[in-house]
């Protein structure tokens, strides 16, 4: 008995230490992917991102400092009130996410220039930029202060994440137009939004999952062809219609984006009427939900 919980200590151990070494290694290179977009396609032009990314860029224009070591002093604050807010974990992983952008910032400056197109410049540096950030805050870190602030100040104001981080990216582009120019302004939002999208990309994956939820009166049937066709699992929750007050069977169950159209395909063979929401998750654990190919 005692060696069997000596093993599965070992074992806990040897996974944790696998989870850090992998969280490290993509931290990393997160981290590197940003600054790459930063010195090889962004500060070369004067093209900002959004948030703290955005202020040193326009800062290091106005001071002549790097931005590698702006971007690390001005978010070491935030460093600490994520550390606070959120936990130790995020704030030392957040910590060196952005240690390594700064360190691999100021390395790459002036090293080289890949285009002098500014629409080249502007979607591959987006591509690059939300790919690195994407990487770290899949595992767990941040390489921008403005989130941790806009999570603070939430609970202090009545507006909501994305407002704030709106309002502070509204001041920080239009202080670019004043610097730069309207037209690198207008690049720069390009960039914000392109970095935006494949964020979402990279954090949520290509083959998102979603969740449905179906309402019929032939919820057995359709329940049985989604596992047949499909091969997903479904659960069978009870309910109860508020205005009829009739039972109701309410279908459960998480399906890839490729396999909508098939899952609504099915409904409608069974129940023009029924009653279908779809939402998307970003992550699904347990059961036997796995991920298949569309053949």
């Amino acid at each position: 008995m005692l060696q069997s919980q000596i093993e599965i200590k070992q074992h806990h151990k040897k996974l944790k230490r696998r989870i850090i070494f992998w969280r490290i290694l993509l931290v990393t290179l997160g981290a590197v992917l940003m600054a790459t977009a930063l010195e090889l396609f962004l500060v070369p032009n004067n093209i900002l991102d959004g948030g703290i990314t955005g202020i040193s860029i326009i800062l290091s224009y106005l001071t002549g400092w790097r931005v590698g070591f702006i971007l690390f002093l001005l978010n070491l604050p935030f460093i600490y009130l994520g550390y606070k807010q959120i936990g130790k974990t995020f704030a030392l992983t957040t910590l060196y996410g952005i240690f390594v952008l700064s360190l691999t910032s100021v390395l790459l400056h002036n090293v080289y220039v890949v285009t002098n197109d500014l629409l080249l410049d502007t979607v591959f540096g987006g591509i690059v930029l939300g790919m690195g950030v994407g990487i770290v805050i899949r595992f767990g870190g941040c390489l921008d202060g403005t989130e941790v602030l806009s999570i603070l100040l939430n609970n202090k104001i009545p507006f909501s994440v994305g407002e704030i981080i709106m309002f502070f990216n509204f001041f920080i582009f239009t202080s670019a137009g004043f610097i730069f120019g309207w037209e690198r302004a207008m690049y720069s939002i390009i960039t914000y939004f392109i970095a935006f999208k494949v964020i979402d990309v990279v954090v949520e994956g290509l083959n998102e999952s979603k969740a449905v939820w179906i309402i019929s009166d032939q919820a057995k049937e359709i329940g049985e062809t989604i596992l047949a066709r499909l091969g997903r699992g479904v659960t069978y929750l009870n309910g109860e219609g508020a205005y009829t007050g009739d039972d109701k069977k309410v279908i459960f169950c998480v399906i890839t984006r490729l396999e909508e159209s098939k899952l609504k395909s099915v409904i409608e063979d069974h129940d023009e009427s029924a009653f279908l929401a779809i939402g998307n998750i970003s992550e699904v654990r347990g059961g036997h939900f796995r991920k298949r190919r569309i053949h």
